[in-house]
């Protein structure tokens, strides 16, 4: 089993978000993802959501150093 990881640090906001989640399982991230983003950045819940976010899984866990943008 590959831990995965999402990181807020690749998508720059206004708010400046540093989280970053990582779990052992797809779903158990996905369900913390969704409430993050629900909670701290305001999205509506919603399959488009969700299917936004497990785009944006990565194997392993987050870096240390936020990662560089274009």
């Amino acid at each position: 089993m590959t831990r995965k990881y999402i990181d807020c640090r690749e998508y720059p906001s206004e708010m400046n978000c540093s989280v970053a989640l990582a779990a052992d399982s797809e779903n158990e991230l996905l369900e913390a993802a969704v409430q993050h983003a629900t909670t701290v950045h305001k999205h509506a819940d919603s399959p488009e959501l969700r299917t936004q976010l497990k785009a944006m899984f990565h194997d392993g866990t987050p870096p240390t150093d936020a990662p560089r943008h274009a």
